[in-house]
């Protein structure tokens, strides 16, 4: 993901959606995880028309489809454990189709994970449309504590160095072992996870001392500052926030198709 944070940040001025202020697409994001949550374990239908969303910022944005799908999926499987037990405590049917009867727990069920598919298809392309570090910005602009942000930025920048690390501690295991034991046992990987710990704070140590001398105060600071403009930014947190409330208290597919039900 972070070669895909690069890329993007690179290309911020060909997405149509990159130069939009990170403040705007927290609010639309956080307002559109409130009205995907807020509905009921039954309403399946109603949340149709909240796929307009993701589907029409990764269409407007350089966002690739492929990898928007594949970030998704990574939470497929948490997702269907989640409401995995559904089908056995709501045994309650609420309506038969050819013969079959289905209960109020198979509803919830799919409810449950067209739900969280959603707010995970929201916060890929979130991610995705902007730079982590004007993320992180946003977010310290909105009123998040400097400190949790400064956080992030570096939990974000350094946690390659910790992969590297784990990757020489593993490559120099498997030289000692000469072969006779390529699989770490499970008393040498808590270990070597002991040592990685030591190893990952001295160099963190290290770090924050080269910091200091080069006068770091404590502030990650941008090159490029933040500016909202309510032409654009204001526009576009205004619309989408005006069709997430249009869709929570109005059955769009209700009046749209009801006629084929007899509604």
């Amino acid at each position: 993901m972070s070669e895909s944070f690069c890329r993007l940040e690179s290309n911020e001025g060909s997405c149509s959606l990159g130069g939009v202020d990170p403040r705007a697409k927290w609010f639309v994001t956080f307002a559109f995880i409130l009205v995907v949550t807020s509905f009921g374990k039954y309403e399946i239908s109603r949340l149709t028309p909240l796929v307009l969303y993701p589907v029409s910022v990764t269409a407007v944005s350089c966002v690739p489809v492929g990898k928007l799908l594949r970030r998704v999926l990574v939470a497929l499987p948490f997702v269907l454990f989640v409401g995995l037990f559904n089908p056995l405590f709501d045994r309650q049917i609420l309506f038969q189709a050819g013969g079959v009867s289905i209960s109020g727990g198979w509803i919830s069920f799919v409810s449950i994970t067209f739900r969280s598919l959603l707010a995970v298809a929201a916060a890929v392309v979130l991610a995705m449309t902007t730079p982590f570090d004007r993320l992180c910005l946003g977010l310290e602009k909105m009123g998040v504590p400097r400190v949790l942000v400064t956080q992030l930025q570096f939990l974000y920048r350094y946690l390659s160095l910790l992969q590297e690390e784990a990757v020489r501690m593993v490559r120099a295991h498997d030289l000692r072992a000469r072969g006779n034991r390529p699989k770490i046992r499970l008393s040498s990987a808590a270990s070597m996870i002991g040592f990685l710990l030591l190893r990952s704070l001295d160099r963190a140590t290290r770090i924050y001392r080269a910091m200091l001398v080069r006068g770091f105060d404590g502030e990650v600071r941008l090159m490029k500052p933040l500016r909202f403009a309510w032409s654009r930014d204001g526009m576009f947190a205004s619309c989408w926030t005006l069709y997430f409330l249009a869709v929570r208290f109005v059955d769009v597919p209700g009046r749209l198709f009801g006629w084929v039900f007899g509604r």
